[in-house]
């Protein structure tokens, strides 16, 4: 299937061509013609698959026949967990319908809010929101949904992991009932189908790919190494492996902090991005990294799902994630859209249960590889995955020399400054916003 035979508008077919596809992903293959039609659709993918441009094109489509917005009218709303996917998401509607004459506007917090209501006065066709900036503009009467069309919840696991279910709730009240609906989630979890029974009506599911699986395209390994030893054997993989665009995730913002000033130390440049920044500096750091001004990018798991980077060859777990999950989300910042990506863990031997638990998610073990000079102190048991036959989670040693390589729980989670909802390892409780407007 190509994209011309969905359907599309020419002014959107014209704009996706310019981007040079021409093939749909599976997930935009299943839910483009569902979502023209206007029927209401639950859509699980991995990350990295298309899916924003699976809601993102046949809105626009539909919305290039309506009467436009005035007023402070919204016609569309795209809900979205972070600031960061919020202006990924603004981005792909803009890039898309650039050839069309629709209004769009993204608002989050973190940022001044009388720019935004100026923005919204006269209406727009699309508004890209976070939960809390959304509420505190409708309370504000900047905001009409009188007019509103369609709903879409991106990464509605994410939004519920948060805390955002009450702000949902509160904003699902004062929309209009007679809409279109739209679920898009890596999961089909509980809890995911729980919020669909009061939102879709008769919804087509969507399920293209396994769930919590990494995509094939990222190569993935771990290196065991001692914990105080991790920041010296990242700088001496950027060196040795010539990363000139790395992604790197740290568990806390204070390690976060810590990195980038041992990566600079070392004169390698880095930025970090976490919720104790300020949007203004979040913006300057994601930009930095994009136009090769910074090499390393340092992020939070408020990160994970939020950065959208062309061919981004690489990203390190400096620190595991307490929740499996995440690690998929992780890597799957690399490897997108069919390109190869290489995913590397910076393993210690108080991480060992995190490791076990991801590799029992994954379906498979992370293959080790140990790195000359800095072996460590206490080495990682083989994977039981490994044992049962289910790949190679041996240990393998790594020469120092250039072009050999390829390439706490009840830890707060990181989000927004208003501060961080826990996140426990088992059970999951819903925790309070984490977003500040």
């Amino acid at each position: 299937m190509l994209f011309e035979d969905l359907g599309l508008a020419p002014e959107l077919a014209r704009a996706v061509a310019e981007q040079g596809y021409d093939k749909p992903t599976p997930i935009q293959a299943q839910a483009i013609p569902v979502v023209m039609r206007g029927g209401d659709v639950m859509a699980a993918a991995q990350t990295g698959t298309g899916k924003t441009a699976g809601f993102t094109l046949p809105l626009l489509h539909r919305l290039k026949g309506g009467k436009p917005a005035r007023n402070n009218e919204v016609r569309a709303l795209v809900l979205t967990p972070t600031r960061e996917l919020a202006a990924q998401v603004h981005d792909n509607v803009q890039g898309y319908g650039k050839f069309l004459p629709l209004r769009s506007a993204v608002v989050f917090g973190g940022v001044k809010i009388n720019p935004q209501m100026m923005k919204l006065r006269g209406g727009v066709d699309l508004l890209v929101a976070t939960p809390g900036r959304l509420l505190d503009l409708y309370n504000q009467r900047a905001i009409n949904f009188e007019k509103l069309e369609v709903l879409v919840l991106d990464e509605a696991d994410r939004m519920l992991d948060m805390g955002f279910i009450h702000d949902i709730k509160k904003i699902l009240a004062r929309l209009p009932k007679n809409r279109q609906n739209l679920m898009f989630s890596a999961t089909f979890s509980p809890e995911i189908r729980q919020l669909a029974k009061g939102l879709v009506q008769d919804p087509v599911e969507i399920d293209v790919s396994p769930r919590n699986t990494a995509t094939e395209t990222v190569q993935q390994k771990l290196h065991p190494v001692d914990k105080t030893r991790k920041s010296a054997l990242l700088s001496h993989l950027i060196r040795e492996n010539g990363w000139h665009q790395a992604l790197v995730f740290s568990r806390t913002k204070h390690g976060a902090n810590k990195l980038v000033k041992q990566l600079e130390a070392d004169r390698i440049r880095a930025a970090a991005i976490h919720g104790n920044k300020s949007q203004n500096q979040r913006t300057k750091a994601l930009a930095d990294f994009k136009a090769g001004r910074v090499q390393i990018l340092v992020a939070t798991d408020i990160a994970a799902r939020g950065i959208d980077i062309d061919q981004l060859p690489q990203v390190v777990n400096f620190d595991l994630p307490n929740v499996p999950e995440d690690y998929v989300h992780r890597i799957g910042r690399t490897g997108r859209a069919g390109a190869r990506g290489q995913a590397v863990s910076l393993v210690s031997a108080d991480e060992i249960k995190q490791l076990k638990d991801i590799e029992r998610l994954i379906k498979k073990p992370i293959p080790r590889e140990e790195i000359d000079g800095f072996e460590p102190g206490h080495s990682l048991p083989a994977s039981g995955a490994a044992n049962r036959g289910h790949g190679d989670g041996g240990r393998g040693r790594q020469g120092a020399g250039p072009g050999r390589g390829n390439g706490n729980n009840g830890q707060r989670r990181d989000g927004q400054p208003r501060g961080d909802a826990q996140r426990p390892q088992r059970r999951r409780r819903r925790p309070a916003r984490t977003e500040s407007a």
